[in-house]
């Protein structure tokens, strides 16, 4: 109930800064166009970029104006000044300390220390222009050594739709808006994108209205102390296994050198060891976190945007919990096959991808290296891999064949005999393979079933007692003793009782009744 809460609230909190960003974009972006919205593949439409010196201003200018006039907005924008006029805009530009080019002998002069110079661009500046206004002010913009530009502005805002349901309070929020022209490539193009980073604000709202919403607060912040509480028990108690199940390895540890002198095996000293507790724990720390956050979302205490860390606490929390559930249908002989069948796999699987992993490296740095420049999926050692991994599950096969640049014939043909050797390699020899790892695990665990799954020294120590000479009540005086007896006490005397039956467990034929050690803690 908490995750699905909390997974409403932060969709339609991400919706409502991504339409305001949306709605920025148009306001103060000269050229924006709807299309851009729509994210597209094969993308539809070319990078937002300027070209002439001219449109650098124009855009500034633009924007500017845009922002002077915000109350032709259908949103409910205002400034974030205490009488509502136009606060001034920042106009930051990151030059090179020397960047002058003579193209003409192919000569420059160049300092490649950055220095940042920042303009308070008035409400004033547009009835100028701001290549005027910059000029007045002695600041020259010299696009050879221009590396990158911001204008910086803000703007405030009530959000009216209770994204977090019927009964909660409208929203108050500043947006720090950033259009950043980036020239980092001096390649003709300056790139031009805008940003808007949400801050929360407290409201000052209707006191009715808001006396409602406590109730639907009160009963988020019921849930959220719940499941701390919850998880803080569950945290406890598992943490308490771990420790105890610790303590009595020590003992058993000790035990196997003083009788039979000899260590505790590697695989004895795991059944000491719940990982089940150990993730559980892990989870538990992750849903405390992520509730703890979500908390303070809520109530309103932090003004920075936590939903993204929140979200991914309680996402992977929530995820180990639904794994951990797989625990129980380890009671089940059927359902166990699969938990046994990775567990056995784990190691033969891990050793195989270490050496695909291998051959797949040398695929994608040989893309990138030589299609980056030419193919749209080869751009990045990152999409490089995203191309590869989904080739192998036979996706978008056709559009990776032809999308290739037809640049050269030698380039059209390295292009085919690389996808054709590496598809084929990947889903006809390395799949096959991986697949038959698994296979032999499972047909693994189903002889395992059929004659007997292999014992360590430690269930073979235990397993040389009986069900029934456990409950025989040869090993307690009665049954007060046994109550007043500690676990460790019951368990030395266990040990003992099959050090005096046999003298040497060593040289025994065999269990002649298999108990597991859970039976005996039991």
């Amino acid at each position: 109930m908490q995750l699905c809460l909390f997974a409403h609230s932060r969709y339609n909190h991400i919706n409502y800064t991504w339409d305001n960003r949306i709605a920025f974009s148009h306001l103060f972006l000269k050229g924006w166009d709807s299309s851009r919205e729509v994210e597209s593949y094969p993308p539809s439409v070319g990078p937002f970029a300027l070209y002439e010196k001219g449109e650098f201003f124009d855009t500034i200018d633009y924007a500017i104006n845009g922002y002077a006039n915000m109350n032709r907005s259908i949103g409910p924008y205002d400034y974030p000044t205490k009488d509502n006029s136009m606060a001034p805009m920042k106009l930051c530009l990151y030059n090179y300390r020397e960047g002058t080019i003579f193209g003409f002998n192919e000569s420059y002069i160049f300092n490649p220390e950055i220095e940042l110079l920042c303009e308070s661009i008035p409400p004033n500046a547009t009835t100028i222009g701001i290549e005027k206004y910059l000029e007045q002010r002695g600041v020259d913009v010299s696009f050879s050594s221009l590396v990158k530009a911001t204008l910086v502005f803000a703007i405030k805002t009530v959000n009216f739709k209770a994204y977090g349901g019927p009964l909660s309070a409208p929203d108050c929020f500043k947006f720090d808006i950033t259009m950043f022209f980036d020239n980092r490539d001096h390649d003709g193009q300056m790139l031009l994108s805008l940003d808007a980073d949400a801050t929360r604000l407290h409201c000052k709202g209707d006191v009715d209205f808001i006396s409602d919403a406590e109730y639907d607060a009160l009963l988020r912040s019921i849930l959220n102390i719940f499941v701390l509480l919850v998880c803080m028990l569950s945290f406890a108690l598992c943490a308490r296994a771990l420790y105890r199940a610790y303590l009595l390895r020590c003992q058993t540890v000790n035990f196997f050198r003083a009788h039979f002198n000899k260590e505790l095996s590697f695989d004895g000293r795991l059944e000491f060891v719940n990982f089940w507790y150990i993730m559980i724990i892990f989870n538990d720390v992750l849903l405390i976190l992520g509730s703890a956050l979500k908390e303070q979302i809520e109530r309103k205490f932090l003004v920075a945007d936590q939903w993204d860390t929140c979200s991914l606490f309680l996402g992977i929390g929530n995820l180990l919990v639904w794994f951990g559930v797989l625990r129980y249908l380890g009671f089940f002989k059927t359902y166990n096959v699969v938990i046994l069948t990775l567990k056995k796999a784990a190691p033969k699987i891990f050793r195989f991808l270490v050496a695909a992993l291998l051959i797949y490296a040398g695929f994608a740095f040989c893309g990138w290296l030589i299609l980056g420049p030419y193919h749209m999926k080869f751009r990045s050692l990152a999409t490089t891999s995203e191309c590869l991994f989904s080739l192998i599950n036979g996706d978008d096969m056709f559009a990776t064949f032809a999308t290739l640049s037809s640049k050269a014939t030698w380039l059209w043909w390295f292009c085919q005999i690389y996808l054709y050797s590496f598809i084929s390699l990947y889903i006809y020899v390395v799949l096959s393979l991986f697949i038959s790892v698994i296979m032999d695990a499972y047909d693994t665990i189903k002889r395992y079933y059929r004659d007997g799954f292999p014992l360590s020294d430690l269930k073979e120590f235990v397993g040389t007692r009986t069900e029934e000479d456990l409950t025989s009540g040869v090993f307690m005086n009665n049954m007060d003793d046994f109550e007043q007896s500690s676990f460790i006490d019951v368990m030395r005397k266990v040990f003992c009782f099959g050090c005096c039956r046999n003298t040497n467990v060593s040289s025994a034929s065999g269990p002649t009744g298999y108990t597991s050690l859970t039976s005996i803690i039991k």
